[in-house]
């Protein structure tokens, strides 16, 4: 059966949060108390409303306790409406209440009125996309904690020929290698400590952003 995720408010975070889910096969309700959203929406989620999240009733008909997760993606028009809505989702007993915050304060407050999770999007952008400026070998990244990345990065050359054994990636660096991705279609295979790295393999790790920077300097010389 399909997760079903309900999100509230449908800026440019919102929707784009319900455009990807729905393209993954999540069942989603969006809702927003802006009518010509809610209408764009509803070309790609399994339904839309306009409701006022606010409004206890209103809210209490979207069924928060029997969806998956609940994501209060209020924007900065409203910050009182984004706690309100929070405080009553986790009311209603949602089961994982995600909130969006625009700054630290907002944060705290969302946390106290019992938000599962809280999520700064231009936050978290900004931070990744420092990564990509500064370290040209990034590919990707997902946060995985407040200083955890999973990352894929280009090998360096100093690195071909080398295995992981020889590199000792943990202990010089704190980088953990999970996964390597090569080949002719590329696919990610698990790492063979003594298998040397080919050129144009790409090493999935986690590690944290401080041991990025140090890896990519290292190699870099």
């Amino acid at each position: 059966m399909a997760q079903q995720i309900l999100i509230i408010g449908l800026g440019q975070f919102g929707m784009s949060l319900a455009a990807t889910l729905s393209e993954r096969g999540v069942e989603v309700l969006a809702a927003d108390r802006r009518r010509t959203l809610v209408e764009e929406a509803s070309a790609f989620v399994t339904e839309a409303v306009t409701i006022d999240a606010t409004d206890e009733t209103e809210l209490a008909r979207l069924e928060p306790r029997q969806r998956d997760a609940a994501v209060c993606a209020i924007g900065d028009d409203s910050k009182e409406s984004s706690i309100i809505c929070t405080t009553l989702l986790r009311q209603m007993g949602a089961p994982l209440v995600i909130a969006r915050a625009n700054d630290k304060m907002h944060q705290r407050i969302l946390q106290l009125v019992g938000a599962h999770q809280v999520v700064n999007p231009e936050q978290e952008f900004g931070k990744r996309f420092a990564n990509r400026l500064l370290h040209r070998d990034v590919i990707a990244d997902t946060t995985l904690g407040d200083d955890l990345l999973l990352t894929e990065i280009r090998i360096m050359p100093a690195m071909i020929g080398k295995n992981l054994i020889e590199l000792e990636l943990p202990k010089r660096f704190g980088v953990m290698v999970v996964g390597i991705r090569r080949g002719q279609p590329p696919r990610i295979v698990v790492p063979s400590p003594d298998q040397p790295l080919l050129a144009g393999d790409n090493l999935v790790i986690v590690s944290s952003d401080f041991a990025i920077t140090k890896l990519s300097r290292e190699f870099q010389k």
